[in-house]
């Protein structure tokens, strides 16, 4: 056997060299959706809040984003997490959230992920059934329950901020397809949601149609912003976006749940699960429409026909709008554990996308 054959099966320990940045991750899915938790090695972010920490972040460490979304470590449907202190001491921790455009104000795929990363990883003291996390995102507390049998997490749901309807039925010209019909709505992020029943399209929510509902879904959230010159939040500027487009369908489910979600956010990313903050937004849609009451439960798939369960746990006013807290549920799962380097001297090192 030769000796370079042996080298390669014995040392298998690479060392980076002393100026590289080392950062580590763990890496998650829920419901196919990815979610780069990073552990260990990112900069440490300045602030008193989540906000204030996200804002850091993005002043500051930016490339650090890209590197770690963009190719060639990541995609251009790449997600990701930060984990920072909680805004105050009733708090477990905060985070933030990041993808190809930037940092959402909420992510539910994220917290159904990191809640069951913490049970896993014995960050809190684990117990049989509930284990109740408060969690600091930008749009506001969220509160998660990691159930736990047998000493694994079944599922997990959590609480989300208040959400509520800015208006049905909205009619929007867009360029290709017409008069579309939408309806606003906020659920840590605002979303223009589209029935296929109300608009006359020639594409679908399975996965045939990735591209146009990516072209689609774009062109849609670019003429409701430029219809509704202010999407305004009641009390946070930061939280004033339009994050994207919902796709609903009541007729395509492939797992025999109630209806289908497929979310184009960000710059033309194709959330592969049901969108946690997206369905916390429809369970304010089907309130408002009374759709739905307490006690309800709907399942809402994606295009991989993963699937969420929705709720309304409470309503209450929020600003000038009625909000309910949704509740929302699902299952996360570990797929790799990585530690990333980034040479100085690398073109690359901030990364890029091609789509």
């Amino acid at each position: 056997m030769s000796d370079t054959y042996l080298n390669m099966r014995n040392k298998t320990q690479f060392k980076p060299h002393p100026n590289w940045l080392e950062i580590k991750t763990i890496d998650m899915h829920t419901g196919g959706e990815p979610l780069r938790v990073i552990i260990d090695g990112f900069p440490e972010l300045k602030g008193n809040s989540v906000l204030e920490y996200r804002r850091y972040c993005q002043q500051n460490f930016d490339h650090l984003r890209t590197g770690l979304m963009f190719e060639p470590r990541g995609h251009a449907d790449m997600y990701g997490c930060i984990l920072t202190p909680p805004n105050d001491d009733d708090g477990d921790f905060g985070i933030i959230f990041l993808h190809n455009e930037g940092y959402s104000t909420m992510c539910g795929h994220a917290i159904i992920a990191i809640s069951t990363l913490a049970v896993e990883m014995n960050w809190i003291d684990v117990k049989e059934g509930d284990n109740i996390l408060k969690i600091d995102a930008p749009c506001g507390r969220i509160t998660s329950y990691a159930h736990v049998k047998e000493g694994k997490v079944t599922g997990v749901r959590f609480h989300c901020v208040p959400s509520f309807v800015v208006g049905l039925d909205n009619k929007v010209q867009v360029n290709g397809l017409g008069e579309v019909t939408y309806d606003l709505a906020y659920g840590g992020a605002f979303y223009a949601y589209v029935d296929m029943a109300k608009n006359n399209f020639d594409f679908n929510l399975k996965p045939e149609s990735y591209r146009s509902l990516i072209s689609k879904g774009m062109d849609i959230k670019q003429a409701v912003m430029e219809n509704n010159k202010r999407i305004a939040h009641p009390f946070e500027e930061d939280l004033s976006f339009l994050y994207g487009t919902i796709f609903i369908d009541n007729n395509q489910q492939a797992s025999g749940a109630d209806s289908r979600n497929v979310c184009i956010f960000a710059e033309g990313e194709v959330d592969r699960c049901p969108t946690g903050s997206g369905v916390s937004g429809r369970m304010a849609i089907h309130k408002a429409r009374n759709e739905i009451t307490y006690g309800e439960v709907m399942t809402i798939e994606s295009i991989t026909d993963s699937v969420f369960k929705g709720s309304i746990i409470s309503e209450e006013n929020y600003g000038p709008f009625k909000a309910v807290i949704p509740q929302v549920e699902g299952t996360a799962h570990i797929t790799g554990i990585h530690t990333f380097v980034i040479d100085p001297n690398d073109p690359m090192k901030n990364g890029f996308i091609l789509r």
